[in-house]
């Protein structure tokens, strides 16, 4: 059974890479198609496009993984099956079950590599990429949005701990690739959201600890007396003092790395990078469906290899007569775009209905499997 297993592993193995292999090749050159029309914005030149391509390829090993091992695995039992050998392991008493076993050892060690290149690689390749266009191009981050990019804080009263006493919201008109902010206005309020103090500032620098340097500030203080509904008392000081600065340090729990993320979209980023995040987003109060979505899709999405072996085991069964190799493969195709429509519909739907993560994000594994659970039970009985 050892040598019949190795034969499995070997057989499967190389098919699943040819057709990952093959796929990454067809989108690297649609991506090459596209970045030509970038070509000449700034110092962004030829070389520059296949740079940035390459360093994409990881997120499309990711992406790609569960549909190539489908597609792979149909392509090595239907072959077992063109050729007689699937019948005549089941001849020398291998059942359905311990073919089962096989390909689920098989299944394990794509889900380890789609869980390493998703949470370990994918993530950073895909941040780099995104520098090194930004700096070669000479652009910045959050450019696009109109009004910038807005985020929320807590001010607590020892500056990064303590007791929450407000709340703080941040607006940030650019952002450069190395984390510098320009164009910065924070707006500070008390725990009943009355306004305290707004800032300005031309720059912000991140000195780590949570720690920003605020440059060219300009900043207004409002006493308690301004947002005190009962009249002023004639003769009262101002209610309202500004003050211009050189420079200001603001303690926040927002860093350069959850900045950045406002940009990204949630199904870009790493399990762990969404879980750091939408704990943030649930310390202020904010929602957090859609990451929550995301994040669960991320944990469930490497286990879908044991989904697609389970899906091409019935296959096999399939004989040469029964249709030809290129037919299987075809079917194979269309179950793996089947899967991602239906995975990214019920995505969807769970933001529209408030459905459970968890749910949401099992679910469409949970119907294809039962699926060929189906399909395995009706081939051995025909």
């Amino acid at each position: 059974m050892k040598v019949l297993q190795r034969y499995f592993v070997s057989q499967i193995v190389q098919s699943v890479l040819f057709v990952l292999v093959a796929f990454i090749a067809l989108f690297t050159f649609f991506d090459l198609i596209g970045e030509l029309q970038a070509v000449g914005r700034g110092n962004y030149r030829l070389q520059h496009a296949f740079l940035y391509i390459l360093m994409g390829i990881p997120g499309y090993i990711y992406e790609l993984m569960p549909i190539a091992v489908l597609i792979g695995t149909i392509y090595a039992l239907a072959q077992f099956a063109a050729r007689s050998e699937y019948t005549i392991m089941r001849a020398s008493s291998m059942s359905t079950l311990m073919a089962c076993g096989m390909l689920a050892k098989i299944a394990l060690l794509f889900v380890v590599l789609t869980f390493v290149v998703g949470e370990g690689i994918a993530p950073i390749t895909s941040k780099m990429a995104a520098q090194f266009k930004l700096n070669v191009q000479d652009t910045n981050v959050a450019s696009e949005f109109r009004s910038g990019m807005w985020s929320k804080d807590v001010i607590r009263e020892h500056g990064s701990s303590g007791a929450i006493i407000g709340s703080r919201f941040l607006n940030v008109g650019t952002m450069r690739p190395d984390g510098e902010l320009q164009r910065i206005r924070v707006y500070e309020f008390d725990n009943d959201l009355h306004l305290l103090t707004t800032t300005s500032a031309a720059r912000a620098q991140f000195l780590g600890n949570n720690t920003w340097r605020l440059l060219d500030v300009s900043e207004t203080t409002l006493s308690r007396e301004a947002t005190d509904p009962k009249p002023v008392q004639p003769g009262s000081p101002p209610l309202i003092t500004s003050k211009k600065l050189e420079s200001k340090e603001l303690v926040s729990e927002i860093t350069p790395n959850i900045l950045s993320v406002l940009a990204v979209d949630p199904d870009k980023m790493s399990a762990y990078n969404l879980y750091v995040y939408k704990k943030h987003l649930a310390e202020n109060n904010q929602d957090t469906t859609r990451h929550d979505i995301a994040f669960w899709k991320k944990v469930v999405y490497p286990f879908s290899a044991f989904v697609m072996v389970a899906l091409a085991l019935p296959f096999a069964y399939l004989h040469f007569r029964s249709g030809g190799v290129g037919l299987k493969i075809f079917s194979g195709i269309m179950i793996g775009v089947g899967f991602v429509l239906i995975n990214n519909l019920f995505s969807h739907l769970g933001l529209l209905n408030t459905w459970p993560a968890f749910i949401t994000a099992i679910t469409p594994s949970i119907l294809f499997f039962t699926a060929a659970l189906g399909a395995l039970r009706w081939v051995e009985r025909h």
